[in-house]
């Protein structure tokens, strides 16, 4: 699978990989920063933004995609940071082609598994009859009742696409990706550790990374520091972009 990427600066090469129901746009509140320091290359992850579509995802098949990025895009290593899904993505390209990964970045994301806290969204989204709507912001106000947060709706509403007739679509595969959510929260498939710089950064108002995950994040990547940002949620680069900046920036 080839993923649709976007890419700016210059340097040696830096990915960055998005979460769940995001895409590389996800970024852009950092990358212009951090592109001035790195080629910084921000893929869609499989089911997500304009990359393909497939019925499978998981993140042995997530990590194979990254893999066949970099041989497409001829990076022969490369910084690696990933968050919430992307982290756990990047954890598992890391254990699975070393190689290619110089240091890691994984934000607010263990390698554990998660209990199951977006099914409401999948319902509340696929519940939706697009053609019903003219607007977004009428599709806003239709999920207000499944989805109270206002920032969590126009998230998820920057997935949404129109076609040539003006018809709203989803542009990630919302189904598809529903479909596989189970295996989006499982426990890593941890064959291998990785013994190169990792850095977690974690959000001190999240509980995406607890105390008794470090025991396994420290048997898994053995050169792993975890740093934490208090006034961060799970979005840490969105809601404290100079710390989570700086913290990047003085590990890399």
């Amino acid at each position: 699978m080839q993923l649709h990427f976007k890419q700016l600066g210059h340097g040696e090469p830096l990915i960055l990989l998005h979460g769940l129901f995001g895409s590389a746009d996800n970024w852009f509140g950092v990358a212009p920063k951090l592109a001035e320091n790195f080629h910084v290359l921000i893929p869609d992850l499989r089911n997500h933004g304009q990359s393909p579509h497939s019925a499978e995802m998981n993140y042995s098949l997530m990590a194979a995609d990254v893999e066949n990025f970099f041989a497409a895009q001829k990076i022969e290593s490369a910084h690696v940071v990933g968050h919430s899904m992307g982290g756990k993505v990047a954890m598992q390209f890391a254990l699975d082609f070393p190689v290619r990964v110089k240091k890691l970045v994984v934000v607010d994301m263990a390698p554990r598994a998660y209990q199951r806290a977006h099914d409401y969204i999948f319902e509340a989204l696929l519940e939706l009859d697009l053609n019903l709507f003219q607007t977004r912001a009428e599709i806003e106000v239709a999920l207000e009742p499944e989805i109270p947060s206002l920032n969590l709706r126009r998230f998820l509403l920057k997935n949404l696409g129109r076609d040539e007739q003006g018809k709203f679509f989803w542009k990630l595969n919302l189904r598809g990706v529903a479909e596989n959510y189970p295996r989006l929260g499982e426990v890593l498939s941890l064959q291998n550790h990785f013994e190169k710089p990792t850095l977690f950064i974690r959000g001190g108002k999240s509980d995406y990374i607890r105390v008794g995950d470090e025991l396994e994040i420290k048997q898994r990547f053995p050169m792993a520091e975890i740093q934490t940002i208090a006034a961060a949620n799970h979005w840490v680069h969105a809601d404290a972009p100079a710390e989570f900046l700086r913290l990047v920036l003085d590990f890399l």
